[in-house]
């Protein structure tokens, strides 16, 4: 059963500065040595700030089940989440992957208006991803209040 969106979750690779990574590599990490039927993400921010689609979804206010992501632990069904390539060790987003970002949350928020953009950390207190303060950030690049997500 499809459920309406509520969030935009960020995380990171939480791979070293400058380290490439692929979606192969990605699929790999998720399926293969987790075990899980789908990735954690429907898309990927590489370190030149081009943003790849690993989970084909219909760009609705609905999140389908066959749309649905493991990026935060009961929260899938309700959520869409973005990585970008990096995040060992602190934020390590290149120029290029802040500008994507930044026009892929914008976009989000302008397409669903309700949408809560959200750390992964924010709903794991045990995890430190996405390695940076994503309130902070969204205050920052001008996302308004009712479209940051505060615990």
């Amino acid at each position: 059963m499809r459920q309406k969106l509520q969030y935009l979750v960020i995380h990171c690779t939480d791979t070293p500065a400058g380290r490439p990574i692929t979606s192969q590599m990605i699929r790999y990490w998720h399926t293969v040595e987790r075990g899980w039927k789908q990735v954690g993400y429907t898309d990927m921010i590489h370190l030149d700030g081009r943003v790849e689609r690993l989970v084909n979804n219909n760009d609705d206010e609905w999140v389908d089940p066959w749309e649905i992501t493991n990026g935060v632990a009961g929260i899938n069904a309700i959520s869409r989440h973005i990585v970008y390539v990096g995040g060992k060790g602190g934020d390590t987003r290149t120029l290029a992957q802040k500008g994507a970002m930044l026009a892929y949350v914008r976009d989000m928020v302008k397409r669903f208006p309700d949408i809560k953009v959200a750390g992964h950390y924010q709903f794991n207190p045990a995890k430190t991803c996405p390695s940076f303060n994503v309130p902070e950030w969204l205050i920052s690049v001008g996302i308004e209040p009712k479209n940051i997500y505060l615990p």
